[in-house]
C-alpha cells in the first residue's frame, strides 16, 4: 500500500472551491459592467488582480524548484501545494487575455509618437507585436517547467519502490539547478513587460528580483495558510507538526528581509544616482497621498512582520502563523497597487493621478474576480493528486521531523 488513497484533500476544500467560484463570477460581472464605462481603469484593475494572483502560480514554480534543490521536511509537506499552484498556469494564461487584448488601452507607450526617445532607442522592442511575442514565449518557458516537474512527480507516485522513486526525485533536482537561473530571467523579462512598461520612460535593473522575492514570499504565505487550515483535519493532522510551521515561518522571515533589501537597494541606487529619468518614479510616489502607501509598506510589509516572525514561539503556532500569512498576502496586494496606481494614464495624457483620484471600486472587484477563478482552479488541481508525495524516500523522515521539539 503506497498511501495514494490515504492522503486525499479534505472535503472542506470543495466548499471553499464553490465559494471562490461564486464570488469570482459575481465580481467578474461587476468588473465587466464597470469596464464598459471606463475601459482603461477596468484593465488597470484587472492587471492588479492578475499580477497578484498569477504571482502565486508563477511563484510556485520557483518555490517548487527551490525545495528540490534544498531538500528538508518543509519541502516535502508543501510540495503538493506548490505543484498544484504551478498547474494553474492554463487559467493564468486565460486571465492574461484581457491584458493582451486591451494592450493599446492599458499601456501609455502604445500611444507615444515614433520620435519619443524611449520609442526611438528601444526600436522593435517597443512594439505591440514584440510585446505579444515575448509574452507568449514567457508562457512557453513556464509551461515547459510546469510540465516536466509535474510529470516527474507523477512518475514518482507511480514508482514501484523507493529506489525508482529516488530516480525521479534526482531528475527533478538536477533539472531545477540550471532551470532556476532561467526562471529568474523569465520572471525578470515578464515583469518588465507587464509592469515596468506601464512607465515607459523609467527603468530599474533590480525590478525582476523584487518580483522573485515578492512572489516567493506570497507563495510561502499562501502555503502556510492552507496547511494551517488542514492541520486539524485528516489526514494532515497526523502529518503536520510545530517544526514544519517553524521552518516555513523562517522562510517567510527570510523573504520578508530579502524583499525589503531589494526595495531599499533600488531606492538607494536611484537616490545616489540622482538622474531625473529615475528619480521621478519615487518623487511622484512620495506625494499626492501615495506617501502614506509607501509608509504603510515600510511599516506593515517589512517592520511588523519582521519583528513578529523573529519570535520562535510564534512561528510554531499554525493558526498564528497563518494569520500573519494572510496579513502578508494583503500587503502584497497593497504593494502591487503601489506599483500600478501612480503610473501614467492614457486618459490623462501620460500623467499619473493622486491617490484619492486614482483609487476605484474596480480595484476591489477585479482582484476578487481573478482570485475567485484562480482559487477554484487551484483547489481542483490540488484535489487531483495525493496531498503528499507518497513515494518520496524522505516522506517518513519529513513527518518525524515535524513532531520534534
Amino acid at each position: 500500500m503506497n498511501g495514494h488513497g490515504e492522503y486525499q484533500a479534505p472535503a472542506e476544500l470543495k466548499r471553499l472551491q464553490s465559494i471562490a467560484l461564486g464570488a469570482g463570477g459575481i465580481a467578474f460581472i461587476a468588473w465587466a459592467i464597470g469596464t464598459y464605462f471606463n475601459v482603461e481603469q477596468g484593465l488597470r484593475s484587472w492587471l492588479l488582480g492578475f499580477i497578484f494572483w498569477s504571482g502565486l502560480g508563477l511563484g510556485s514554480i520557483g518555490v517548487l524548484m527551490l525545495q528540490y534543490l534544498t531538500g528538508g521536511a518543509w519541502g516535502v509537506v508543501i510540495r503538493r501545494i506548490v505543484e498544484a499552484g504551478t498547474r494553474t498556469l492554463p487559467v493564468i494564461f486565460v486571465l492574461f487575455l484581457p491584458i493582451l487584448f486591451g494592450l493599446s488601452q492599458l499601456y501609455e507607450w502604445t500611444h507615444l509618437p515614433p520620435d519619443d526617445y524611449a520609442m526611438k532607442h528601444r526600436g522593435w522592442f517597443m512594439t505591440t507585436e514584440s510585446w505579444i511575442l515575448r509574452s507568449v514565449i514567457y508562457f512557453i518557458f513556464f509551461g515547459v517547467m510546469v510540465y516536466l516537474l509535474n510529470k516527474w512527480s507523477a512518475a514518482q507516485d507511480a514508482a514501484k519502490d523507493h529506489e525508482e522513486a529516488a530516480k525521479w526525485l534526482g531528475r527533478a533536482t538536477a533539472f531545477s539547478g540550471p532551470t532556476m537561473v532561467i526562471y529568474v530571467l523569465v520572471v525578470t523579462f515578464a515583469t518588465v513587460d507587464w509592469m515596468m512598461m506601464l512607465e515607459p520612460h523609467w527603468f530599474s535593473t533590480i525590478w525582476g528580483f523584487l518580483f522573485v522575492a515578492g512572489w516567493g514570499l506570497a507563495t510561502f504565505s499562501f502555503g502556510v495558510v492552507l496547511l494551517a487550515f488542514m492541520s486539524d483535519k485528516a489526514p494532515m493532522n497526523r502529518v503536520l507538526g510545530k517544526r514544519h510551521f517553524h521552518d516555513l515561518g523562517k522562510l517567510m522571515l527570510a523573504l520578508t528581509m530579502v524583499w525589503a533589501y531589494f526595495n531599499f537597494s533600488q531606492f538607494l541606487i536611484i537616490w545616489s544616482g540622482n538622474i531625473p529619468e529615475e528619480t521621478g518614479w519615487y518623487i511622484f510616489r512620495l506625494d499626492g497621498g501615495w506617501q502614506w502607501i509607501a509608509g504603510a509598506l515600510l511599516l506593515f510589509h517589512f517592520a511588523f512582520p519582521f519583528l513578529i516572525l523573529l519570535q520562535q514561539d510564534f512561528k510554531r503556532k499554525a493558526k498564528l502563523l497563518a494569520t500573519m500569512g494572510l496579513f502578508i498576502l494583503g500587503m502584497r496586494l497593497v504593494d502591487m497597487y503601489f506599483l500600478i496606481g501612480p503610473t501614467p494614464r492614457i486618459a490623462t495624457h501620460g500623467m499619473g493621478l493622486p491617490l484619492l483620484e486614482s483609487f476605484s471600486w474596480l480595484d476591489i472587484v477585479a482582484p476578487i474576480a481573478v482570485g475567485g477563478f484562480w482559487l477554484a482552479f487551484f483547489i481542483y488541481q490540488y484535489g487531483k493528486r495525493p496531498i503528499l508525495p507518497v513515494m518520496d524516500p524522505f516522506l517518513q523522515k519529513a513527518i518525524d521531523h515535524g513532531k520534534g521539539h
